[in-house]
């Protein structure tokens, strides 16, 4: 009887202890509103699972993301280091780059130092980043992706917002495509770009099949959307930078891009490519990382092209933010750069 009380008691004073030295319950790190609305908050860590440079580049985004700025500033601030890494991308992928104006629209062309002879009846037009109101990669984009591809690019200096909003930038490109078919068999021109460059990419070929125009032979859609009409859920987590920058206002009435878009209705066919006829579109590669903010956008377009039954691949990179391929100092540019140029080679004339 003894043993058996002894038994209990020390089992009641172990229950006891363990319950007094036990960590609280966790609570639901997120609350939500009636209509679904989410209030988040969370501890992310550095994740291991990129390259150091990787590691090192995400940490000093938190102490640089710009603040707040006039259009003047920003386009200041994009020239300056636009140039920066323009040389930079020269220097590392070496090329010859002139200056040409094509249908009227001034453009660099940017031609491999070697390129083989099967390739000089190929060419591809690089529609740059940049919110379509600055120039934030016609160099950037188009140096690397000729050299690796070793074919010739077309880089474009479309019109730009606010001065010009849509659909001046697709008018610009159309034009030079129409030139350029007057020496290159159409599945022989490749398009691709990044960002803004991206949407114009996917907006551009939409024009062409209402103009009955045959299409190129591959796209390249480096982080996209295809609806200004809705705003993505990733833009609702991230910024430019990832999580350090401006997000997205919560409020779902506010769309962007309001200079680009002008006066045209959100749901335009050519504008959001979302709701135009896609069933032929080429060949498609389209690149985001799980940080960028336009995550969503890109996942929803590949969506919609692989309903409309055509060829589209989806390439997520980890825990980089948006457009990271710009920064060449990272071993996932490199990366991520050859595969661009990869499926373009491999699509473009075949």
């Amino acid at each position: 009887m003894k043993t058996q009380t002894g038994g209990l008691l020390v089992t009641f004073l172990a229950a006891s202890l363990a319950a007094q030295t036990a960590p609280p319950a966790q609570k639901d790190s997120a609350t939500f509103d009636p209509d679904g609305t989410a209030h988040i908050t969370r501890v992310v860590p550095m994740p291991t699972t990129i390259s150091p440079e990787a590691q090192t580049w995400l940490e000093s985004l938190t102490r640089n993301s710009p603040g707040p700025e006039t259009l003047a500033e920003r386009r200041a601030r994009t020239d300056e280091w636009r140039a920066k890494d323009s040389a930079e991308a020269r220097r590392l992928f070496p090329v010859n780059v002139e200056e040409l104006n094509i249908a009227g629209v001034r453009t660099d062309t940017i031609t491999p130092l070697s390129m083989p002879e099967s390739n000089r009846n190929r060419v591809l037009i690089n529609l740059h980043g940049g919110g379509f109101n600055s120039d934030s990669g016609s160099l950037i984009e188009g140096v690397p992706i000729a050299n690796l591809a070793k074919i010739k690019v077309v880089s474009v200096y479309y019109r730009l917002a606010p001065e010009n909003p849509f659909p001046a930038a697709v008018d610009d490109v159309v034009a030079i495509y129409r030139e350029l078919l007057k020496t290159y068999k159409p599945r022989n021109v490749g398009i691709f770009g990044t960002s803004a460059g991206a949407i114009l990419t996917a907006e551009v070929t939409v024009r062409l099949k209402q103009l009955g125009l045959p299409l190129p032979g591959a796209l390249g859609i480096f982080s996209a959307l295809a609806d200004f009409s809705q705003v993505g859920d990733a833009r609702q987590l991230f910024a430019l930078n990832g999580f350090p920058g401006q997000l997205q206002p919560t409020d779902p009435n506010h769309l962007p891009d309001n200079e680009y878009v002008g006066k045209t209705n959100r749901k335009d066919p050519v504008l959001s490519p979302l709701y135009a006829d896609l069933r032929g579109m080429p060949p498609s590669l389209l690149v985001t990382s799980t940080r960028d903010l336009l995550l969503s956008d890109t996942a929803i377009l590949h969506r919609a092209l692989l309903r409309a039954g055509n060829d589209s691949q989806l390439v997520v990179f980890e825990a980089l933010p948006h457009a990271f391929w710009y920064h060449f100092q990272l071993p996932e540019t490199r990366e991520a750069l050859e595969l661009m140029a990869k499926f373009l080679d491999e699509k473009v004339g075949h």
